[in-house]
């Protein structure tokens, strides 16, 4: 059922699997719970083990009213949730937490990690496992990864996988040239020497850090059955 009469003390619309009922906070609240049960009683069974979000209009401190009512639906109609509609945020909040999130860009520390796009100078990424990048790292910017870093690109800045001290983990990109590697406690110098681009990755044998061509040594061939990271 839904009440379309504006002037209404209390309205009821349905919403998803539950109702919307916006009251009038300035009525008393016995005329409120009168017409609550008018327009409950029609639900009948409906209204048992439903949801519903009360509405005061935006009216502030009506917080005891709106407890009170909810104990009542509860405990005349059986309902099993009632709540106060969600903030909206406002457009300085939603300007606020759009700049925190670009600048979020510089200083990121997750479990596991993927970006779509250029790492540039001065900017420092960090993950607790593993790094995927599609784009390139370019010189002066930190790469940290607890666990492998895998570069779609080229990679040209200071990278460190494996961040403490696992030795397991792989550096890998389309282009190598990064300015310092770093695997577990193990530190190498950059690749100078001008190359010609191909797949490549970084790993420790022999307590130093190799480089090996991608295509004839797939590190990932090795690897079990897929498991969730």
């Amino acid at each position: 059922m839904i009440n379309f009469d504006s002037s209404a003390p209390v309205k009821l619309k349905g919403v998803g699997d539950g109702f919307w009922i916006t009251i009038d906070p300035s009525c008393p609240e016995n005329i409120l719970k009168s017409e609550i049960d008018k327009l409950f009683k029609n639900l009948k069974h409906l209204a048992i083990n439903s949801s519903v979000v009360i509405d005061v209009k935006g009216a502030k401190g009506r917080d005891d009213l709106i407890d009170n009512i909810k104990s009542y639906l509860i405990k005349t109609f059986e309902v099993a949730k009632v709540s106060k509609p969600a903030e909206k945020r406002s457009i300085p909040t939603e300007r606020i937490r759009q700049r925190d999130l670009s600048k979020g860009w510089n200083q990121h520390r997750s479990d596991v990690l993927m970006l779509r796009g250029r790492v540039r100078s001065g900017q420092k990424i960090e993950a607790g496992k593993h790094i995927v990048i599609t784009g390139d790292v370019n010189p002066g910017s930190e790469i940290s990864a607890g666990g492998d870093v895998i570069v779609l690109g080229r990679l040209a800045g200071k990278v460190h996988a494996g961040c403490p001290n696992d030795e397991t983990a792989i550096i890998f990109a389309l282009e190598f040239k990064p300015t310092q590697v770093r695997i577990g406690g193990i530190v190498a110098a950059g690749i100078d020497e001008e190359i010609s681009a191909k797949p490549e990755y970084a790993c420790v044998e022999d307590d130093g850090i190799i480089v090996k061509d991608y295509m004839k040594a797939n590190p990932f061939r090795k690897m079990p059955w897929p498991e969730a990271i």
